[in-house]
This record gives structure tokens, sequence and C-alpha cells, in this order.
């Protein structure tokens, strides 16, 4: 058992609880103590149960918040991507196969999300081309 991280982060919406993970007990079960709840958006990192952190949870805390931070960026990054492709394949499907009430049920939806996005991507590139 001792393979198992000493931190444990339970995932969540806008950061993590932060558990200490230890093998280390008479009963040789494995048991998490709560040390700290983690809110990336505001970037706090805030003892749990009056407990004092030490200077190597504060670090450890910090580097997975980094490496949390950049997969999340990644993924976002990723789903962009994936939109790409969706955009395509929906092109290819109402030329292709869409018949007319599926066009009816969606056409309308598709053009203003798609207006919208080409918007603020042609306002968005012009900010850009006016700073250089």
């Amino acid at each position: 058992m001792t393979d198992l991280p000493e931190y444990y982060y339970r995932v969540r919406e806008n950061g993590a609880l932060v558990f200490l993970v230890d093998t280390e007990n008479r009963q040789r079960r494995i048991e998490m103590d709560q040390i700290a709840v983690v809110n990336l958006n505001k970037g706090e990192i805030k003892p749990h149960g009056g407990r004092d952190l030490t200077d190597r949870d504060k670090a450890e805390i910090e580097a997975w918040m980094a490496r949390r931070k950049a997969l999340l960026a990644m993924r976002d990054i990723d789903d962009i991507h994936r939109a790409v492709d969706y955009l395509n394949t929906t092109t290819q499907w109402v030329q292709s196969k869409a018949t007319d009430d599926q066009l009816d049920a969606v056409t309308d939806d598709l053009l203003l999300a798609m207006h919208d996005l080409r918007t603020v991507l042609v306002r968005k590139k012009a900010d850009r081309l006016m700073k250089k």
C-alpha cells in the first residue's frame, strides 16, 4: 500500500477537497483525513477543521493547483478543437442527411449561435490586430 500518494484530491466544480492519505495505522487500512479545501478560481487554500497546514502541505497543494490549471486549460482547447469537428460534421449532416423537419428544428438555433460566435471572433481578432 505504500504506492499510494500522500495526498488525495477530490475534485469538485471549482477546486478540490484535499486529504492526507494514511496507510501506516494499526489496521493497515487506508484512512483519509481532510486537511484543506481548494478554490482554483480564487487561488485559495483553506485549512479544514482548524488544522494548520505545514509548508510541505502548502507546497504540495500549490503544485497540484498548477498542474490542475494546466490540465483544465488543455481540456478547454481540446474542447474547442472538438467543436470545430462538430461544426464540420454538422455541415456534412445538413448537406447530405438532414430532413426538412430536422432542419426546421435546428436552423434558427444554429444560425444564432454561429452569428454570435462569428461576431465575438471577429471583434477579438480586430482587437488583437489593433494591439500589434
